[in-house]
């Protein structure tokens, strides 16, 4: 099993140019360190990516130099992120500037790249202010994710956070109706979606997890009548976002 080219372009690779991506504030979305290598400079770029909240990943050292595709990583490597991520409170002074409730979407644990990329490219076109995924457990801003988006990523902000359930009731707190996109729900037609509004999708395959789900206001469903009992997780994104503008 190898990297592909364009995982590998993600890859900044070796001590000094770690250091000098995160000395210039180039967005990065995980540090890699080989397990147990705290020596020389390592330790101290593990406080500065964790100072910078970016998640710090051990992983084998073997993995690593397949990861590498077998270039001198002396224990250490970052992902890039192909956009800067955004605070959702940037999300809400935009909605506000331009005179809107605000609408974002959640996504639980979303992994699979092509479906976050399409979700920000329908998010563009219906408005939505921003779109908002975990620090971990969930695909991040990878160059994958830019080129499905057609684009799409550099208009349409993606915040990062380290809980979305704690998320979820800050926004519950601030005057948003949670509607949740999972199975034995209000058909997604038949819902009220005025207000400030924050959409959940639930991750490929296993739906909403269970604390989110019990988090939302409401659970909206897309009637199924063929033999599949379930969308593609952007597909079902595209078709509620389009109905929660229509309803705007």
């Amino acid at each position: 099993m190898t990297e592909t080219n364009e995982s590998r372009q993600e890859l900044i690779i070796g001590r000094n140019a770690v250091a000098e991506a995160l000395r210039s504030g180039r967005a990065i979305d995980t540090l890699l360190v080989a397990k147990g290598d705290r020596s020389g400079s390592i330790g101290k770029l593990i406080a500065q990516a964790r100072e910078r909240e970016i998640v710090v990943k051990e992983i084998d050292r073997r993995k690593l130099d397949l990861t590498c595709g077998g270039e001198n990583h002396q224990g250490i490597a970052a992902r890039a992120a192909a956009h800067s991520y955004a605070e959702i409170s940037d999300m809400l002074a935009a909605a506000q500037a331009r005179g809107e409730a605000p609408f974002l979407v959640l996504c639980d644990e979303l992994e699979d790249p092509h479906n976050l990329g399409a979700i920000l490219r329908t998010a563009d076109a219906c408005g939505v202010h921003g779109v908002i995924i975990p620090k971990r457990r969930g695909v991040s801003l990878t160059y994958a994710v830019g080129k499905v988006s057609a684009g799409a990523i550099e208009y349409v902000p993606v915040a990062r956070v380290s809980n979305l359930a704690q998320t979820i009731d800050a926004l519950k707190a601030d005057g948003f109706w949670i509607y949740g996109a999972d199975m034995n729900g209000t058909r997604w037609d038949r819902q009220d979606y005025s207000g400030k509004v924050a959409l959940v999708i639930g991750a490929e395959g296993k739906g909403l997890s269970r604390l989110v789900r019990e988090k939302c206001d409401f659970i909206v469903s897309l009637p199924m009548k063929g033999k599949i009992n379930s969308l593609n997780a952007s597909v079902a994104a595209g078709i509620l976002m389009y109905e929660i503008a229509k309803n705007r």
